[in-house]
């Protein structure tokens, strides 16, 4: 066997249904009872039900959570940071609220409960990006990484289907890049491709069937694992281009990696064996063309320019893609860039043959 480095990140998880229920007994056991909820605007009924479950335990809460993670927004948060007197930082959402929460943690050193409602799996990395004047850079730190993850699969029964959908691909795109990762180990390749064939079956009976509950449950272990692909190797040209085109572009950020993976793979893939033999293991002569499908079978977004980039924008996010230096595994030129996101912002379907 190949020699290999594997550094577990600590972490508290908890995963089933119900697991919610535990939320207080979490916090005893992380010494705190004065806790901030993080979530974004959407109203849902559940946040109210966990925040009346918490009680005294619940003295403030901020609902601002954005895409992208502005750095306007951490701020505000801060300022109920220091009149609560908060020592402890909860987050009911997807990947929005899981970035603010991280934000926050970075700067306060105050422990962190996730709750994920989405696909997202940014919960089980030390991976945090930050927007400031239209630019997203990203960072790995130590200290934003959650003490607990409560995985309930209850709490992702009423996410809309299209979200289920564009979350779901953004947590398997993690576990795509895990796969070519510079520091790739054979304990996250394994991690990873168990992820990618999960979600591969579980999220066309969530797009049929959304109330599955077999199939949620499935697609949030998906989301776990693939977390933990991704806060334990580096990312590459897949996570660059959408940080770049969320950041500087405003695109919404689950919708851009659902639109941008099947080209990155199909880009990667003469770099990557490991990518060919997936696609054969899913009876599709290329991975990217499989995964392509399965977008389009589920009605997910397949085109930047549906999710609202501007073709004449396509020069400048090319040439910010290429501005800092990253492993990839495949070389490639500012051309070859703007032409994947050309094909990306036509729908382009990914050539079979590849």
């Amino acid at each position: 066997m190949q020699e290999f480095t594997y550094t577990a990140n600590p972490a508290r998880v908890l995963f089933g249904s119900g697991t919610r229920q535990s939320l207080t007994d979490e916090m005893t056991k992380l010494g705190t009872n004065r806790a901030m909820v993080i979530t974004s605007a959407h109203k849902r009924d559940y946040i109210n039900q966990i925040m009346l479950d918490l009680g005294e335990y619940c003295v403030a809460h901020f609902d601002g959570a954005e895409m992208h993670t502005p750095v306007h927004v951490t701020h505000m948060a801060l300022e109920y940071i220091s009149d609560k007197k908060i020592d402890c930082l909860i987050a009911i959402g997807g990947g929005s609220t899981t970035g603010l929460t991280k934000a926050i943690a970075l700067r306060t050193g105050l422990p962190q409960i996730i709750l994920p409602t989405t696909y997202a799996g940014s919960e089980l990395t030390p991976i945090i990006g930050e927007t400031v004047n239209g630019i997203k850079t990203t960072q790995s730190s130590q200290k934003v990484l959650p003490e607990t993850v409560i995985y309930d699969v209850d709490l992702t029964l009423s996410l809309p289907v299209t979200d289920s959908i564009t979350s779901g691909i953004n947590a398997l795109a993690h576990a795509v890049e895990a796969l070519y990762a510079e520091n790739k180990n054979p304990v996250t390749s394994t991690l990873a491709e168990k992820a990618i064939l999960s979600f591969y079956h579980a999220l066309p009976r969530i797009f049929s069937h959304p109330l599955d509950i077999q199939a949620r449950t499935t697609a949030l272990y998906a989301t776990f694992l693939s977390g933990m692909c991704l806060g334990s190797v580096g990312m590459s040209l897949h996570h660059k281009l959408c940080h770049t085109l969320g950041g500087s572009f405003g695109l919404p950020h689950a919708a851009t990696h659902c639109v941008i993976l099947p080209y990155v793979i199909q880009f990667n893939a003469p770099a990557s064996d490991i990518l060919n033999q997936l696609g054969r293991t899913l009876n599709s002569s290329s991975l990217a063309f499989a995964i392509f499908e399965l977008i389009r079978t589920c009605n997910g977004p397949t085109r930047l320019r549906d999710i609202g980039m501007k073709k004449a924008d396509l020069n400048k996010a090319a040439e910010l893609a290429i501005s800092n230096a990253y492993y990839n595994p495949r070389s490639f030129t500012k051309n070859d860039i703007h032409s994947l996101l050309n094909d990306a912002f036509s729908g382009i379907i990914p050539d079979a043959s590849l």
